[in-house]
Order: structure tokens, then sequence, then C-alpha cells
């Protein structure tokens, strides 16, 4: 196999900023470095050249939510490493902060502290968590070699959508010091279906396709993708949801519709 010469940070960044990384304002990043790589200081390199792009008054969030629910969840130990190696070096440098929750984000950049500021365990992925407050800022969503499968901004437009299926869950955190088990009720599935998002996003021109690295990317907005998407939620709630007796998950979440309450959409 002839191997690919790395690309330095300095085309990274040009990268970014051709896609349209806009700097100064806030970004969020899903990433899978194995279809980036190689590039200059590897995963280390990837973070400087997203930092570069952003410049000093830019934000750079990426999730760091825990692989383990069944331990305490420790914002100053507990890894991430189901979120991809990127992700789960950016939440241990220096300058960036990470919320304390099981569904942490970490952020660097002007508007960190805002984005990390505590947020309920029991919705995850509502207005008030870090994803809702990127949508809140007109932030921009970034996916490197991965596709929206992977993009939390559509479990917050489930949210604001007001969809009525939910999962039963439970985490551990630590309250007043002592390890304690929270259940909860989430809008969740398998998310296969996100990727119905990639055709509506490209047909009302929200999506730029490019690359970065030598991964395949897509930046959109993410109030476009909660826009646009809604509407899809709007006319059938339960489009992201497989038929019955193709994935458990979305079995459960279907199941669910049957005894579900009304839930205000997110405004």
């Amino acid at each position: 196999m002839e191997l690919l010469p790395p690309i330095s940070i300095a085309e990274l960044t040009a990268q970014l900023l051709e896609l349209g990384v806009k700097p100064g304002e806030v970004l969020v990043v899903h990433c899978a470095f194995s279809h980036v790589k190689p590039v200059e200081g590897g995963p280390l390199g990837l973070i400087t050249a997203l930092q570069q792009a952003l410049g000093e008054k830019g934000t750079l969030v990426m999730p760091s939510m825990t692989d383990d629910d069944e331990q305490p969840f420790d914002v100053r130990s507990t890894p991430c490493r189901g979120m991809g190696i990127v992700a789960d070096i950016f939440w241990r440098l220096p300058g960036v902060l990470r919320s304390d929750s099981p569904h942490a984000f970490a952020a660097w950049g002007a508007e960190a502290a805002f984005i990390t500021a505590p947020h309920p365990v029991e919705i995850p992925h509502g207005l008030d968590s870090p994803i809702g407050r990127v949508y809140q800022r007109d932030g921009q969503v970034l996916l490197l070699g991965v596709g929206h499968t992977e993009n939390t901004t559509l479990h917050l437009t489930e949210n604001m959508a007001g969809v009525r299926y939910r999962r039963r869950k439970r985490t551990c955190v630590f309250q007043h010091g002592a390890p304690t088990w929270v259940e909860y009720s989430e809008v969740d599935h398998c998310c296969e279906n996100f990727a119905l998002a990639d055709s509506w996003l490209d047909a009302g021109g929200a999506q730029h396709r490019g690359r970065t690295g030598y991964a395949e990317a897509r930046l959109c907005r993410s109030r476009d993708v909660a826009h646009i998407v809604m509407e899809h939620l709007r006319e059938n709630e339960t489009v992201f949801l497989h038929p019955l007796g193709v994935d458990e998950q979305c079995d459960e979440a279907h199941l669910s519709l049957l005894s579900a309450p009304d839930f205000p959409a997110e405004k």
C-alpha cells in the first residue's frame, strides 16, 4: 500500500477556511481521525489547525461524554474514547473546559465557559445543554470523516420539535460527594436514519462539502440543521425510527409512543 504524505497544519487550516469555517465563531466538531490522517502533529495537529482557523475570538467545541454509564462520571478523569481520539485528547488540553455531566462537551475559546456551564442530566441534548448553546450562538457544525449519524445537533432538533418517543436510561453521577443513580427518559434510537439529513440539507443548499486532511468534510450551521430537519419531524415524528422489528433501540422508542404524553417543543 502506498503511504500518503502527511498534510501540514498550515494546509489543514487553509482547507478549513476554504470549506467555510468562520474565524471568531462557535464550531462544534465530530471527527473520525482515522479518515483525516496522516497529518502533521497527529490529532494535536488537527486541533491546532481548528484553533488557528477559528482564531482568538472563536470557540472550538467537541463531544466529551462518558462511554460507561455504570461508573460515576468524573469531569477530571472519565475518558470519552467512544467519541474518537481527537475528542479524548481535546478535553485534556490546557485551557479547555469540560462540562460536568455524563453527557459532557468540551470547549476552548471565547465562549467556552458559556458552552460548558452546568446542564441537566435528564435532558442530555435540549436547548439548555452544550449543543443547545451552540445553536443559541448560531454556531457551525463540522463533520470530519463521519456523517450525520454522529451529529448531536439532530438530537437537539428532536427535542425542539417535541417528538414524543423516549428510551429509559440511567447514569451514575456524584451528588454531594457520593455516587448516585439518575434515571430518566431520553430522546434516543439507533440514529442510522440521521443519514437522511444529508439529502435534506443538500437540497436546501445548507451544507458545504469538501475535504479536511484526507477526510470528507461537511459543514453546516446548527440553526439550518434544526430548521430544515424540524420540518420533516413535524410531518412525521418517527421519520428517524426504523420500522418495528428492525432494531431494538428503535422498537423501544416506537413502543414508548403507546403511553407517551405530549412534550412541548423547545423554543
